[in-house]
């Protein structure tokens, strides 16, 4: 049994697999205090609510964008857990070639979501992962990860929104009655919803042509059936891609 783990500056995402069977898995918010006893404990907690014995675990594989917390969850892995993670970077075999022009800037999580997007659904395709950021991968028909954009998130944008005025409340971002907001909640909850839908859907089809030949949409993370309920730009949800890359390169990578 394999222990999925993305660390992300906002959720820290947490799957079980039997085999390619994704199991129980959490979002969790990313707490940057806590401590690796702290994470440790919390593991535990998770895997007893699965009905699952540590000894049980076969691997771990880890990923994360957050430096100073991928220490503390590789200490709570090794303590807790009695497993080293394999931890995903560029070195890593993950059946995507990385063309970016410093291959060690990629994310680990853009990584993985491109590793089981070629595996999965196959290539050319575009990811676009609704998360701190809204990250969009493009992946060539050679499955070559050539790059992207990224953008705020936006649960992101709706803080700094909030953060910058003095009249705007905070809201919840969500699919307002109308386009056109008729008081102040639901204006600001057109501009970010509807904001990104039509974001999505521009982003998409510029990239589909620079890309070219019929290309595959993806859709990923906390807020991707949120977002792409509006729009028929995707082809698929999967909301928990990135847990799914993790299986795929812990798999390649495996002694």
């Amino acid at each position: 049994m394999l222990l999925a783990i993305d660390i992300g500056n906002t959720n820290l995402t947490i799957g079980l697999f039997q085999g390619h069977l994704l199991g129980s898995h959490w979002r969790l918010g990313t707490d940057h205090h806590r401590m690796p006893d702290e994470y440790g404990l919390q593991l535990l907690g998770l895997l007893e609510h699965a009905e699952v014995q540590p000894a049980e675990l076969t691997g771990i594989c880890l990923s994360s964008v957050v430096p100073q917390l991928t220490s503390r969850l590789v200490d709570s892995c090794r303590r807790y857990l009695s497993q080293d993670p394999l931890i995903v970077g560029p070195d890593l075999k993950t059946g995507v070639t990385i063309l970016y022009h410093s291959p060690a800037a990629v994310g680990p999580d853009r990584i993985a979501d491109a590793a089981a997007t070629v595996y999965l659904y196959g290539a050319p395709a575009i990811v676009v992962d609704f998360g701190t950021a809204t990250t969009f991968n493009a992946i060539t028909a050679a499955r070559e990860y050539l790059g992207g954009a990224i953008a705020p998130g936006v649960l992101t944008a709706a803080d700094a929104l909030t953060e910058h005025t003095s009249r705007l409340p905070k809201i919840d971002v969500m699919r307002p009655p109308n386009v056109i907001g008729r008081n102040t909640v639901h204006a600001m909850q057109s501009g970010l919803y509807y904001g990104y839908v039509a974001l999505v859907e521009g982003m998409l089809v510029r990239m589909k042509t620079e890309l070219g030949g019929e290309v595959k949409t993806i859709a990923t993370g906390g807020l991707a059936e949120l977002i792409a309920q509006e729009t028929n730009a995707f082809d698929v949800i999967s909301p928990w891609l990135t847990l799914e890359g993790l299986r795929i390169i812990w798999e390649m990578n495996r002694k």
